[in-house]
């Protein structure tokens, strides 16, 4: 027993000396063990980790300086954070995002923000888990442009990923599987829990007139008939995370370009679904849509009152429901637009975005002894 102690005791030293050696002092060690997540009660424990891929601090870590790497696209040209940075709450604010061949993307990237608790990934939901997520952008030659393979053997010749490698791992092997598992626990970690609705439902913060106002016609289905107006958000936003993984035809369209997952599924009724994004930091991830179609919340609005297109495969949420009796259309009025619009607002975290824990660590202001 001894004699593994101090066996274990000399290969801990052996990993420190070899950081140290390797990447030099600085001011904050990188954490050891497993990774502790924190999210408030009501987000529910409903979360996805495979079993294969258990997430701890020091995979956070390399996971996070992989996420902003450009050796793991074609030409060293791109990152991860190119097209998901951290002020945008992990969007681009592009319509389209330009890959490594400078062509464009079909689709609109996504906010990378509490995936901790998504099964389903992209506008159509094709990939499982984060894992099998984080593969498809980094292959794809309008994207990252580049087999994980060859990220590897570039991840090779540096020697600071070497002792980051084994520090994870227990072995300096640097596989593509093991690069994109280090991602998908990075990524575990964006979780946005503080934003003025959060403090609200922990009763740390007074809404405004409008911000309350606007929740309730969020949060409230109309009944015409009965002089209840709503806006009927719930359905797709519903939730403590403003989210709810579905996928709905939303009445872009009456004869789509884009046939969303009916391209996977071949079902008709599947015409121009696409999965319903989070709300969460809202106002800092135009333009909107799988297409990027809205540049403003009042243009989404606008859609949702008064647009909403008929087809064979409009979801059934959107349809009949009206603030009119007999109405076809939602018809918000102006001043309600705007209250909906200011609790909107109430859904951007500040500290998500401004974290230091999830920007680029060889930019960080106090970067990482190891």
């Amino acid at each position: 027993m001894k004699s593994h102690r101090k066996g274990l005791l000399i290969s801990l030293l052996f990993i420190a000396v070899t950081l140290i050696s390797i990447l030099g002092y600085t001011d904050n060690p990188i954490p050891l063990g497993p990774y502790k997540f924190e999210y408030p009660a009501n987000f529910g424990n409903r979360i996805n980790i495979p079993p294969d891929n258990p997430t701890t601090q020091q995979g956070v870590y390399l996971g996070r300086m992989l996420f902003y790497e450009t050796k793991l696209s074609a030409h060293n040209a791109l990152s991860c954070a190119s097209c998901h940075k951290q002020e945008l709450a992990f969007t681009d604010g592009k319509a389209f995002s330009r890959g490594v061949d400078f062509k464009l993307t079909s689709r609109n990237s996504m906010s990378l923000v509490n995936l901790l608790w998504a099964r389903k990934f992209f506008w159509d939901g094709r990939a499982t888990g984060l894992e099998a997520q984080a593969v498809i952008p980094m292959s794809n030659p309008h994207e990252m442009g580049q087999d994980t393979a060859i990220s590897a053997k570039k991840l090779n010749s540096d020697k600071q990923y070497h002792a980051l490698f084994k520090l994870v791992y227990g072995d300096e092997n640097i596989t593509g599987d093991r690069i994109i598992k280090a991602i998908a626990q990075f990524e575990r970690t964006l979780i946005s829990a503080n934003s003025k609705y959060d403090q609200y439902l922990a009763n740390k913060y007074q809404p405004t007139t409008d911000e309350l106002k606007g929740m309730e016609l969020f949060n409230r289905s109309p009944q015409a008939d009965k002089g209840i107006r709503g806006a009927n958000c719930t359905h797709c936003h519903g939730g403590a995370k403003n989210y709810m993984e579905l996928f709905h035809n939303n009445g872009l369209d009456s004869i789509p370009k884009d046939k969303g997952i009916e391209t996977l599924t071949g079902v008709a009724t599947d015409r121009a679904r696409f999965k319903v994004p989070t709300l969460r930091n809202i106002a800092l991830t135009a333009p909107y849509m799988h297409d990027g179609r809205f540049k403003t919340l009042n243009q989404v609005l606008d859609h949702y009152s008064d647009h909403v297109l008929q087809s064979p495969a409009l979801s059934s949420v959107f349809r009949g429901e009206s603030n009119e009796i007999g109405g076809k259309q939602l018809k918000l009025d102006p001043e309600e637009k705007k209250q909906i619009i200011a609790f909107l607002n109430m859904l951007t975290d500040s500290t998500f975005v401004t974290d230091p824990r999830f920007s680029d660590p060889r930019l960080s202001k106090n970067k990482t002894k190891l």
